[in-house]
């Protein structure tokens, strides 16, 4: 009775703070708050943010260039002039001429203007190449929510499937209790032996533990999920243990759809369309560049007396418009070989395309049928369990009427408790092998899981 007690104390203890109830997390509400917080859904949507920069008409390159310049110089001279030889009216050597602080001030301002009016077509497929990149991050963002999405509904299962086994365990656990109990009243009239007691004892003690390990697992799990989710990791919560399967023909016109809709299909048929546009890029090096040139200009210069001339203020307002004309007519062969890479590069896309076309194919299909055969499980080991159901009640009478050992109880409750278990375990099971079969069809985000 001592262990008993020790273990019922052990358990009670465990299980006292989640004894309280918990709020329900749904999965609708699960999704809701992983696209809001997850922190890699957040980075990628950053990511959707500065391609959306870059598709910008002030990233194309058809803008003009302003630009703006300004100056001014300071001068203050100290002179003095000196005429050897020299006489002035009266005969006598000429003088010498001092000049001190002679002030000179330069100032300048103006505007200037670039324009690229033509350069061969090229900023405008770069411009284009932007927004394809754009559309590729949109995709690449895309990829990570599902994969996201996967990861989550892939923890939520794990907490539903391990609170499902709690629960099973929880009424193993009370078996064994009333077990030991009916045993007890029985050794007290001869019925039974201590060493039934004894064996019940030890069932007791193993069932406490899985117990106690199966809530150690499933807190771990909900940290996992809470970590997915971005909030506290303490926060306590149950998940909704319904699962519900889609109709097979939704997953057939599903399957139709399949690789129009695939992410992965879609990003290389983004890349695709990027290697086109390069090598439209690349010829653009063949044609001429034709550029307008503007410029508006002040000056003022200010210049101190000198021993000849007076000073003068010079201030000049200039105006100039001017075109270019570019034209590599031989660069020595570098737009050749740009292009003739650029043209390799396109046929190796449009290789990676196929390979990419036929692994999707395969991976589909082998979800399909992972799903097909995992459900089939599912629905054999239901009916183990109502078949080790009905074993174990039968058992339970017999055993009350002392025509079956302790021994031979207990198997049969192993057996209906591996049963549940093995159940819950298939169940989930299938449930995921669709979620993967959703994300390969390019679907997880369009339909309710």
């Amino acid at each position: 009775m001592n262990i008993q007690k020790l273990i019922l104390g052990a358990i009670f203890l465990s299980f006292g703070i989640a004894a309280a109830q918990e709020p329900l997390l749904t999965k609708e509400e699960a999704i809701n708050k992983a696209l809001d917080g997850n922190f890699g859904i957040l980075v990628a949507r950053n990511e959707v943010e500065i391609a959306d920069n870059n598709q910008n008409i002030l990233n194309s390159g058809f803008l003009p260039i302003l630009s703006g310049t300004a100056g001014a110089n300071y001068n203050r001279d100290d002179s003095t002039i000196e005429f050897p030889g020299q006489v002035d009216e009266d005969g006598n050597p000429r003088p010498d001429v001092e000049i001190n602080q002679a002030e000179s001030q330069r100032y300048n301002a103006g505007v200037n203007l670039d324009y690229t009016l033509f350069d061969g077509m090229g900023r405008l497929y770069n411009f284009k190449i932007l927004k394809e990149q754009y559309n590729l991050s949109e995709l690449q963002a895309r990829q990570t929510i599902e994969l996201t999405m996967v990861e989550l509904l892939s923890i939520y299962y794990e907490v539903a499937r391990l609170t499902e086994n709690k629960f099973v365990q929880k009424q193993a656990l009370d078996i064994s209790k009333d077990r030991i109990t009916r045993l007890e009243y029985a050794f007290e009239y001869g019925q039974a032996t201590k060493l039934d007691i004894l064996n019940a004892e030890v069932d007791l003690t193993n069932d406490s533990i899985n117990l106690l390990n199966t809530q150690q697992l499933l807190n771990n799990t909900k940290r996992d999920l809470n970590v997915v989710l971005n909030r506290d990791l303490t926060h306590t919560f149950e998940v909704d243990t319904t699962v519900r399967f889609l109709p097979e023909l939704e997953i057939d016109a599903m399957l139709e759809s399949a690789s129009a809709n695939n992410v992965t299909v879609l990003q290389t048929e983004r890349n695709l369309a990027i290697n086109e546009y390069d090598i439209k890029v690349s010829k653009s090096g063949y044609l001429p560049r034709v550029g307008l040139l503007g410029s508006y200009g002040w000056n003022l210069n200010q210049t101190a007396a000198s021993a000849f001339f007076p000073g003068v203020n010079n201030e000049t307002f200039s105006f100039g418009l001017g075109a270019s004309l570019t034209w590599n007519l031989f660069d020595g062969g570098t737009t050749i070989t740009r292009v003739k890479n650029a043209k390799i590069a396109y046929k190796n896309q449009q290789l990676i395309k196929k390979q990419v076309l036929l692994e999707v194919d395969r991976d589909i299909l082998n979800a399909l049928e992972t799903y097909q055969n995992r459900l089939e499980i599912y629905e054999i080991q239901e009916q183990a369990v109502i078949t080790n159901q009905s074993n174990f009640e039968r058992s339970r009478e017999q055993f009350q009427l002392g025509r079956i050992t302790s021994i031979q109880f207990r198997q049969a409750q192993i057996d209906l408790l591996n049963a549940q278990t093995v159940k819950n375990l298939a169940k989930y099971d299938a449930k995921l092998a669709e979620v993967q079969l959703l994300q390969l069809t390019g679907q997880i985000l369009n339909v309710d899981i």
